[in-house]
């Protein structure tokens, strides 16, 4: 069955003043994938996943900024890495408003908008925390609501920076499941991310940034090389694929 792209880069550069920031950058995201990507601070993840949504100037092609603004937001939920809530507003409350781009204004909730709802709560493990004020929960809590209201967008790309920061060990581990269940089920997921054992072992593909450039793209056991760690991360790990699925962990930094 042939993946349908939901993301298509070409040629795809960033400049910030005198420097490039990303530079001809080419790559496609399809259904069906759930897409890591890497690199050290500073390599470009967020600017790449910003421009690539059209939030700030870019050179070359971008497949999403070349939409309208509603059928971007009904192409792709977008998570940046600033995860603070500011509103009193309920959790309920807040979650609805990924279902902004599916009804027009001031239009009362639909059955099919209350299923989206309901869905994203319990999938993020929300229920006691519906009439809450999203303003008063916990960083990691907040970080939870704001994953349902992009799940409850329903749409088929996910796009997502850091989304597992600040989260505990289990609340990571459950979310990365969610996303590549996301995959699984015909959406794609691109997420930036720091944790390479939470990325080989959860992703389907990983893209790999450095000094502004894509130098890797593939699954994590070919892209996760001893040469590459230690060009692009400056570290040794070890990385072995056991009955329980694939295992990395970060041994050493070179000096």
């Amino acid at each position: 069955m042939t993946q349908a792209p939901l993301l298509t880069l070409r040629d795809f550069s960033v400049t910030r003043g005198p420097c490039d920031v990303l530079r001809d950058v080419s790559l496609t995201v399809a259904t069906g994938e759930c897409v890591g990507l890497i690199g050290p601070n500073g390599a470009g993840k967020t600017t790449l996943m910003r421009a690539a949504l059209g939030l700030m100037p870019a050179r070359g092609h971008s497949s999403l900024a070349t939409l309208d603004r509603l059928a971007r937001a009904r192409t792709v939920a977008w998570l940046p890495q600033q995860r603070e809530i500011a509103w009193p507003v309920s959790v309920e409350t807040l979650i609805a408003l990924g279902r902004s781009p599916h009804r027009a204004p001031g239009h009362a909730l639909s059955p099919a908008d209350s299923k989206a709802i309901d869905s994203a709560i319990d999938r993020m493990g929300l229920e006691s925390f519906r009439i809450r004020a999203a303003n008063q929960l916990s960083g990691g809590e907040q970080a939870r609501v704001l994953i349902a209201r992009a799940l409850a967008q329903e749409t088929p790309l996910l796009m997502a920076d850091e989304p597992a920061a600040g989260l505990d060990p289990a609340s990571q581990i459950t979310l990365m499941e969610l996303f590549a269940q996301q995959a699984a089920a015909g959406h794609a997921v691109l997420c930036s991310m720091h944790d390479l054992g939470l990325a080989a072992r959860h992703c389907t593909r990983l893209l790999v940034l450095h000094r502004g450039q894509l130098v890797a793209d593939g699954p994590p056991d070919a892209v996760l090389t001893a040469d590459l760690l230690a060009d692009v991360f400056q570290i040794t790990a070890h990385f072995a694929q056991t009955p329980q699925g694939p295992v990395f962990q970060p041994l050493g930094v070179i000096r």
